[in-house]
Order: structure tokens, then sequence, then C-alpha cells
């Protein structure tokens, strides 16, 4: 049995990897993909988890650039509430407008799916700003002691190389 785990795991792990990676250029939450990921491939592998600790920092370090002052919170809070919107959009599907200058069947290509996984990635996004404003925002120690860890690893990181 535990051998059916470890290779679900495996399976599971590196799909969240494949999809991070995906998600880095389409919308989604690709570092916390690719962390979950490593996260998992990490039990086994060696590799991977030497590269999830570095990942995870510079996550962090985004998380705290995202709500560093109030004009990057709004910005953030906004884009994910128009990734929401465009999901609606999708979910609805409503006929091509009239300025649309291409055919109408390249107008939101893709189906329900695609909407709905633009609306969950805003979720998640908004999950995410609500923990990053919690642990970062107006918490200066918080930021300054994830750059002491990413400026720690990669000391360790040149003594090694």
């Amino acid at each position: 049995m535990s051998a059916i785990r470890r290779l679900a795991l495996e399976v599971l792990g590196w799909l969240l990897v494949v999809l991070g990676l995906a998600a880095l250029v389409l919308p989604g939450p690709g570092l916390l993909l690719l962390v979950l990921g490593l996260a998992l491939l990490a039990r086994e592998y060696e590799w991977a988890r030497r590269r999830l600790d570095p990942l995870r920092l510079r996550a962090l370090r985004t998380a705290a650039d995202g709500v560093e002052s109030t004009p990057r919170l709004l910005l953030s809070i906004l884009a994910a509430l128009a990734l929401a919107a465009a999901g609606v959009l999708w979910t609805i599907n409503p006929p091509a407008p009239g300025w649309w200058p291409v055919a109408d069947s390249l107008w939101l290509v893709g189906s329900w799916e695609t909407g709905l996984t633009l609306v969950l990635s805003a979720i998640i996004a908004l999950v995410l700003l609500g923990f990053s404003y919690r642990r970062f925002h107006g918490h200066p120690e918080a930021r300054a002691e994830v750059e002491r860890e990413i400026e720690s690893a990669d000391r360790a990181d040149e003594s090694h190389g």
C-alpha cells in the first residue's frame, strides 16, 4: 500500500509542478502550485528539497511585495477581481460583440471550464492576498526576516558552488 501511496504523491507532485509552470504564464497561482508540487516531490528527491526552500522564500518575498503599500494592495485586489470578472464572462459566454475584429469562433475560446478556472484562480489570489496582508502589511520585521533567510540561502549556495 505504501508503494501505491508513494506513486500517487509523486504523480500529484509532478502534476502540480507542470500546472505551476503553466500558471506562471497563464492565469493561476503558479508559484503556489510549484511550491506544493516540489514539497510533495521533496519527500523522495534530494533535487526537489534543494529547490523547495529558495522557491518558497521567493514566493514569500512576492507575497510581501504585493501588500507592501496601499496602492500595491489595491492593484493586487483589482487584478484578482478582474480575473474573476473574466471568469464570469467566460462562464456566461455571451455572443461576440460587433467590435470584435476576427472570427466569432475566436471570441472567448474555451468553455465554462475556462471560466471556472479563472474564478478559482481569483479566489485563490484573494485568499493569498489575505494571508499576505496579515503576515506582511505593517510588519516590516516579517519582510526583513524573509530577506535575511534569502540572503542566508544565497550565501550557502555560493559557498557550495
